[in-house]
């Protein structure tokens, strides 16, 4: 049956337009839409059909996926007047794959229920190159027949899947996450700088790390990348901060601290603040040197 999905697609950034493509290359029939439709033409390209609302694409979907950028996106694409659900039939299913608000999640989820459909939240981990080869988890909120339905075109996005509980707990999954990728950003960074500031041939020293106890995917892939003087977005900075915000509105909400947290929150936005929101989260080296006065060199 799910091989007979007609899917609609909303966002086909830098890593919507690879997911969106897996499912294409799997035999489903794909509609699309993004704001701006030349980041789309690879798809369309295949053969995917051009809607040009997301109202119109759930017109003629039964699986609505979207994955944009920031909340008050989800709430537009989703909601808005010319929402996806507007258009969408009953039965239909929304599936949202941004990192968002749990409680943006759990309004979508009552808003689909009231028109007789189902909305599920299910954000992704793993940046382009997870997106890219198919080896992203996936962390979904939502009803379970709708989780079952859809799982099959999950599957084609990535291994490792599962479901979290209700509406919002996609969302709680991811944002745990997040935190735990703070940590390991910083702990990245701090370390290939000091290694530098050390005096080690720090290429040499990764090399050494990553297939230890201090090796982390984060080292071996992020690192790397820093190391070669490259901040192309695998994952960019502003959304990153837009992530650790929402982590920190749910510690308030539950009344908890994590400093951690909080530090590599500000540490993200002073590099904001500088103009390099734009580039990727192994920017966060250049914010670290610049602390000390110094320069982060590339090793390569």
């Amino acid at each position: 049956m799910s091989e007979r999905l007609r899917i609609g697609w909303i966002g086909t950034g830098v890593m919507g337009g690879h997911m969106a493509g897996h499912l294409q290359a799997a035999g489903f029939p794909l509609t699309v839409y993004n704001r701006s439709k030349a980041k789309a033409e690879h798809l369309l390209g295949q053969g995917a059909q051009w809607a040009e609302s997301p109202s119109a694409l759930a017109a003629v979907s039964d699986v609505v996926f979207s994955i944009v950028g920031y909340p008050k996106d989800v709430e537009e694409v989703m909601l808005g007047g010319q929402g996806a659900l507007n258009g969408l039939a009953g039965g239909g299913i929304l599936c949202d794959m941004t990192t968002s608000s749990p409680t943006l999640a759990e309004r979508i989820a009552k808003a689909a229920a009231d028109k007789g459909c189902i909305a599920l939240d299910a954000p992704v981990t793993g940046g382009d190159v997870g997106a890219r080869d198919a080896k992203l988890s996936i962390f979904v909120g939502g009803d379970k027949a709708g989780y079952d339905k859809i799982k099959p075109c999950l599957e084609k996005m990535g291994p490792n899947i599962l479901h979290c509980g209700p509406a919002g707990f996609g969302q709680r999954g991811k944002l745990a996450n997040q935190i735990a990728i703070a940590g390991v950003m910083f702990s990245v960074c701090e370390s290939l700088f000091f290694a530098q500031e050390a005096g080690l041939d720090v290429a040499k020293w990764v090399d050494l790390v990553v297939p230890g106890s201090a090796g982390s995917l984060a080292m071996g892939n992020l690192g790397r990348r820093a190391m070669k003087g490259d901040y192309d977005p695998g994952f960019f900075i502003d959304h990153f901060i837009k992530d650790l915000g929402l982590c920190l509105e749910e510690c308030r909400r539950m009344r908890i601290v994590l400093p951690g947290l909080a530090a590599a929150e500000q540490m993200y936005r002073a590099m904001q603040a500088q103009g390099q929101g734009g580039k990727g989260t192994q920017a966060l080296v250049l914010g670290l040197a610049a602390l000390s006065g110094k320069q982060w060199r590339t090793h390569c």
